[in-house]
């Protein structure tokens, strides 16, 4: 599709200069940034760009550009006045600092980028909704994003405190998972499913919480957050393992040694 096309230019482009950016700043981690950034101004292109009802395309719009707007501004208050995350610090130096494979890996973000504007190319083509399906993409979208934003408060409270430095997080929602920012995160997918009930590629939506969920799950997410973790954490975070579920939330159980 010729505006897939569009979204892939706009991505390659931002994550050149990002890979810029982090050789002078020497942190990877803007690559989060300027992901969350490339998803959010996707839902804007497309919805701009799509032929389906005014409704959709405009929920599209609001809901998807304030979603990728949240997040990477929270993700650059990070990237600004920390370091460099350890599981980047542990990727540079697992690839010896090689720019070339550094700049491969912003450009296959580029490409997720296009891989996660999959659901909305499906709602840009949907044909109108009833006002009851689009109140409940936006309950749906507000539980989601306000949830993950709790959690993103959460830590960011707990890390401020130095008394916290070594320590794993276990306050509010972090008590119930491990990832309660990834799991509002895959939760907020469902959004565009909703959005994308009378489209003719309505099976294109579900790639949206599909796709999250691997990717949080086995690939990219909790795998490296997790083993980051548990360099950084050792056995406070073992025993924080035992006692919390990794995604859906649900109610502690006691750790035992």
């Amino acid at each position: 599709m010729i505006n897939l096309l569009w979204v892939w230019l706009y991505a390659a482009v931002i994550m050149s200069w990002g890979w810029w950016w982090q050789r002078r700043h020497q942190n990877i981690g803007v690559v989060d940034v300027l992901w969350a950034k490339g998803v959010g101004a996707s839902a804007l292109l497309l919805a701009l760009l799509g032929e389906g009802a005014t409704a959709p395309r405009i929920a599209l719009a609001v809901l998807g550009g304030l979603w990728g707007l949240r997040l990477a501004l929270h993700l650059w208050k990070r990237v600004r006045s920390e370091d460099e995350d350890g599981r980047y610090q542990h990727l540079r130096k697992h690839w010896n600092g090689h720019q070339g494979k550094i700049f491969g890996f912003f450009q296959f973000q580029a490409l997720l980028v296009v891989l996660f504007a999959l659901p909305f190319v499906a709602v840009s083509q949907s044909a109108d909704l009833p006002v009851g399906w689009i109140i409940a993409a936006v309950a749906m979208w507000l539980l989601s994003v306000g949830g993950e934003s709790l959690a993103d408060r959460q830590l960011a409270r707990f890390r401020a405190n130095p008394a916290n430095k070594g320590k794993t997080c276990r306050d509010g929602l972090w008590r119930y998972s491990r990832h309660p920012n990834y799991f509002f995160e895959w939760l907020h997918w469902f959004t565009y499913v909703l959005l994308a009930l009378h489209s003719p590629l309505w099976w294109l939506a579900w790639s949206g919480p599909l796709v999250m969920y691997i990717f949080l799950r086995w690939v990219s997410g909790i795998p490296f957050t997790e083993a980051q973790a548990l360099r950084s954490r050792g056995d406070d975070y073992r025993a924080y393992q035992r006692s919390t579920p990794m995604l859906f939330p649900w109610f502690p159980k006691e750790s035992k040694p």
